[in-house]
């Protein structure tokens, strides 16, 4: 009995399925004929109509409406997303202009830098009328953070010889220590085998600088064997003294900031600011006169 009942009930969802399957073109006949009546009711009983569209626009208005506030949003979000990318492309460009200006900032203030080292060393030529010298520039050095020892791109060829004096800056940088035919070695003042008989001017005070790269990290070198009457004061010029048997007379080496009494009461010493900044050297003078040959 169960599978006679099974069996009616498949029988007639399969009829059943049958009957809802409809020729499209029986469909769209009708379709078409409905529309034709709706034309008619339109054209001929207007009134008749005239709750139904009041109906369909209540119904259909806010339907449009929201459809255009969708559509609006999404064009005004289209054109937001356009112009982001256009403003990030602007970005790009703009970022791109503003990595070659600094490369060219680099650059001016590079020129700037060795124009003003060049005026430096033009200057520097014309407080020493009295002695020869050529220009070079440093290429290397021995040491990081200071230019206590640095090569030259001048030697024999130009007429550059040991013991030669080496200035820069404000005054008195080294002197040269080894050279061959195109390039040469300096030790500048602050070297720790630096010893330079000095005067303190006006005075004219004999002294001696010594080299310290221990001081240097404090920004002075010390100045010693000063005369305990000697009348120094604050910022007077310290130069190479004409005792001197290695450098030329009358040299700036720097500049007293701080002086003090020794222990033994018969002596001074005095803290002295470099003429010179050891921190960065391009360019030089070098003398080619020489007191008298020297050996290092």
């Amino acid at each position: 009995m169960l599978c006679q009942y099974v069996g009616k009930r498949i029988n007639l969802v399969m009829k059943f399925d049958r009957k809802k399957d409809i020729n499209p073109k029986y469909l769209l006949l009708a379709l078409s004929i409905i529309s034709l009546i709706f034309l008619f009711i339109s054209a001929f009983f207007a009134d008749f109509m005239q709750p139904v569209k009041e109906y369909t626009g209540k119904l259909i208005t806010p339907m449009q409406d929201g459809v255009n506030s969708i559509g609006e949003w999404v064009t005004d979000r289209f054109e937001v997303f356009g112009d982001v990318k256009e403003l990030r492309a602007e970005n790009e460009e703009l970022k791109a202009q503003i990595e070659s200006y600094k490369e060219d900032i680099t650059m001016y203030q590079q020129e700037l830098s060795e124009l003003q080292e060049l005026r430096d060393l033009y200057e520097l030529d014309s407080q020493y009328p009295e002695y020869n010298m050529t220009a070079a520039r440093v290429f290397s050095t021995n040491t990081t953070g200071w230019f206590s020892e640095f090569y030259i791109d001048k030697g024999l060829n130009d007429g550059i010889s040991e013991g030669c004096n080496v200035l820069c800056g404000g005054g008195l940088a080294g002197i040269v220590t080894e050279v061959y035919s195109d390039y040469a070695k300096v030790r500048a003042v602050i070297d720790d085998r630096s010893n330079i008989s000095a005067a303190i001017t006006p005075s004219n005070a004999i002294c001696t600088v010594e080299g310290s790269l221990n001081n240097m990290e404090s920004g002075y070198l010390l100045v010693t064997d000063i005369d305990k009457d000697a009348a120094i004061s604050v910022g007077d010029k310290v130069i190479t003294s004409h005792i001197s048997d290695r450098y030329m007379y009358g040299i700036t080496i720097g500049y007293v900031s701080e002086i003090t009494n020794d222990s033994n009461n018969l002596t001074k010493t005095a803290k002295l600011i470099p003429a010179v900044d050891f921190s960065n050297i391009h360019d030089v003078l070098v003398i080619t006169d020489k007191k008298q040959e020297v050996t290092y």
